[in-house]
């Protein structure tokens, strides 16, 4: 069975592969994030403290473990805070990058790197892997820039973008669109949603899989994964407010100028699918099928 190690397990995704592989037992985990761990299972698989800036750090644990397979989940992905604090954003998201990817180069890692559709203007979604990126904020541009060093090393790698990640774990620290609005709407507070930016939002349980798909099939290249359906932000969020009988009336439409953001989002992303269903054999639920799964986390007392 192959071992593989997580970078950032104490995210959403990192937790979502560390249950994944609890439940299905399919690899061998090395979980790896800055601080204490997180999760709140602490047997079957091993979990190492990790700060990806530390270089020194990395290297002693990826030699420790020799993994057969790195998923690169940990990355600053708050895309206004990239845009004001450049520098920390290069650090995380390109220079641990390139670290990371010259240790898998040199010791024979399959490296599994995580994007995002900010990489892309959003004039012309959805996208396949092939359409040429063009990112409007830094955060996209530093996550273009760490695709490139992927792709440029030697090393065997797979790179899988994805698009507005939603879920939710027992402590998750930062919250999500689908969280965001359900929270907001049970508290009868009136929101603000923009209706001129279209995504595939994605389950994260479905990412997660997606990420262990890649490692159990040597995936080699750019992947899109994301859920099936195409929406645009004020439809998502009504039907957040479907699924909990919460009040229309709360959701106010405005264009993305109209939030007075630091950074610049793309109009219309989304993914499309076919790569990854066709190489992989990837099967995203649907949106309410997925508003499903986390009704029912909920239900057993993940909050």
């Amino acid at each position: 069975m192959k071992t593989i190690l997580v970078t950032g397990s104490n995210g959403l995704l990192g937790q979502k592969i560390t249950e994944k592989i609890l439940t299905e037992g399919r690899l061998n985990l090395i979980a790896t994030a800055k601080g204490a761990n997180r999760f709140p299972v602490e047997g079957g698989y091993e979990y190492a403290e990790m700060d990806i800036l530390n270089a020194e750090q990395v290297k002693q644990v990826v030699l420790k473990y020799q993994p057969d397979a790195i998923i690169h989940t940990a990355a600053m992905t708050n895309v206004d805070t990239s845009e004001t604090n450049k520098e920390a954003c290069y650090q995380l998201n390109v220079a641990a990058t390139q670290n990371l990817v010259s240790l898998c180069e040199e010791h024979h890692i399959h490296f599994i790197h995580l994007s995002t559709d900010f990489i892309f203007d959003g004039g012309d979604g959805p996208y396949v892997e092939t359409d040429a990126p063009n990112p409007l904020s830094y955060y996209g541009e530093t996550k273009l820039l760490a695709e490139l060093a992927v792709q440029n090393s030697k090393a065997k790698w797979g790179i899988l973008r994805t698009v507005l990640v939603y879920g939710i774990t027992a402590d998750i620290s930062r919250s999500n669109i689908v969280l965001w609005a359900k929270g907001a709407l049970e508290r009868k507070q009136p929101i603000n949603v923009v209706n001129d930016q279209w995504r595939t939002p994605t389950l994260a349980e479905d990412l997660a899989e997606a990420c262990l798909l890649a490692v159990e099939n040597d995936a080699q290249g750019v992947y899109h994964i994301a859920g099936k359906d195409y929406m645009s932000i004020a439809d998502l969020v009504r039907k957040v407010a479907d699924y909990w009988s919460l009040d229309h009336s709360l959701i106010l439409e405005i264009s993305s100028a109209g939030l007075n953001q630091k950074a610049k989002r793309p109009a219309k992303t989304g993914f499309v699918l076919a790569k990854a269903i066709e190489d992989l054999k990837y099967n995203p639920h649907s949106f309410e099928e997925g508003l499903k799964i986390v009704d029912e986390q909920m239900g057993n007392g993940v909050r």
